[in-house]
């Protein structure tokens, strides 16, 4: 971590504000995995129901994120920090006081909204404050909030809800959201100079959804819907998967090893991809969700639940910084909060799906059937990736493989061209 000692003081506050802020928030939304799903089945809800209900965040992510991208690129990745803490922190109330099936999904779209908005600001804040050649191990570094708190809450909300039930949970929730906006508040950004955000403010509106057509986004974005796909039936139905096959496990234990898993290999993936190319630590970390979802369908004892977790952490920790790294390499900085919107957009259109699709499956079949689905599907992430990465087939599987370089990578305007006319947002 000698990276930091690099950096002024202003840099190292900032990241360090940034860092507790981010702890926080994914404390407070990571303490609901576990107990959630049951909360709903205990309010009647139906597998199917439960699945809606729990991929109705994403609906709320998707709403948003084009819109949370510009506010972040053209106004202030600070405020797009503010918003989400401030959503994190009102959606744990509404559980409280909804009970039927429809307003639950409400509430969980604005959860939806508090994803959208911290994980936009987050990214692009945390790449302004990165130096270029070490952008990959201070990305992982700073990523280093997501398993910690994805160990921190789903350990803390099993067996807080097991002790004092659902509404001190729901509490302990939202005050984690409230002590992180306080955070929040004494980060300091650079704003950006008047000239680059009116260029910024006049081309959005009519690049944005045009960059998705773009081959340095789609392939990122697909595997992302892919991989949301297994994600949302990973946060959705193991806990009821584990209580239908009758296993001694608290299902917040299941969530701690997946965050155990992806917190230690973070130490090693950024500085890794920076030094052997993003490509190669993706493909790994397709191949970690392929078997660990293998596993989960194969599971029937709390051993193999948390082996299984711990796979799926490891691909975690891998594929989520290491595609964050990939999208700022192809990223001007005018553009920087509006490609992880898009991005990481793929991903939350996966959780939305994931819910009414691999539920039916679920229902129809059987839990393991659905997770040998999801197996399938971060399979098929996997070739698409290391055959359509690049600009040909020869070229992404080099990439793939870690044997070439990223012809996507944005390359900086000549100091010549900067002062004459300004350069387009987008090269393809």
């Amino acid at each position: 971590m000698n990276i930091f000692t690099t950096l002024d003081r202003r840099q190292r506050r900032n990241l360090g504000v940034l860092f507790t802020a981010g702890l926080l928030f994914w404390s407070s939304l990571a303490s609901l995995l576990p107990v959630l799903p049951l909360y709903l089945r205990d309010l009647g809800g139906s597998e199917q129901q439960i699945g809606l209900v729990m991929g109705a965040f994403a609906v709320g992510v998707l709403l948003c994120r084009a819109w949370v991208g510009r506010l972040a690129d053209q106004r202030s990745r600070k405020l797009a920090l503010l918003l989400g803490l401030l959503a994190a922190t009102i959606a744990p109330l509404c559980y409280i006081v909804v009970k039927t099936m429809p307003l639950m999904g409400l509430s969980r779209a604005l959860h939806g909204i508090s994803i959208a908005a911290f994980t936009t600001g987050y990214s692009a804040l945390v790449v302004d404050l990165s130096p270029e050649r070490n952008r990959g191990e201070l990305i992982g570094y700073m990523s280093l909030v997501n398993p910690l708190g994805m160990a921190i809450g789903p350990a803390l909300g099993g067996f807080l809800e097991a002790w004092t039930g659902y509404t001190p949970l729901f509490l302990l929730s939202a005050g984690l959201g409230l002590v992180g906006l306080v955070c929040t508040w004494q980060v300091e950004e650079q704003p950006l100079a008047p000239s680059i955000a009116l260029d910024s403010a006049a081309t959005s509106s009519k690049q944005f959804w045009r960059l998705l057509t773009s081959p340095r986004v789609r392939i990122p974005a697909l595997v992302m819907l892919m991989v949301g796909l297994v994600f949302g039936a990973l946060s959705t139905y193991v806990p009821l998967f584990i209580e239908q096959e009758q296993v001694s496990l608290n299902a917040g234990l299941f969530y701690t090893a997946i965050a155990i898993g992806s917190f230690v290999v973070r130490f090693i993936t950024g500085r890794a991809s920076d030094r052997h190319g993003r490509g190669l630590f993706i493909s790994l970390s397709l191949v970690c969700y392929a078997l660990s979802m293998l596993l989960l369908s194969l599971a029937n004892s709390a051993e193999a639940f948390l082996i299984a977790g711990t796979v799926e952490g490891l691909g975690a920790g891998i594929l989520l910084p290491t595609m964050s790294a990939l999208v700022a390499d192809r990223a001007s900085p005018l553009e920087r909060a509006r490609l992880f919107s898009l991005c990481i957009g793929g991903f939350d259109l996966g959780i939305a799906l994931a819910g009414p699709l691999l539920g039916t499956v679920a229902a129809q079949a059987s839990f393991r059937a659905m997770f040998a689905l999801a197996a399938t599907l971060a399979g098929a992430a996997l070739l698409i990736f290391m055959t359509q990465a690049g600009k040909d087939l020869r070229h992404s599987l080099r990439f793939a493989l870690g044997r070439g370089q990223d012809v996507y990578a944005y390359q900086a305007p000549e100091p010549e061209l900067v002062l004459g006319q300004s350069q387009p947002l987008s090269r393809h």
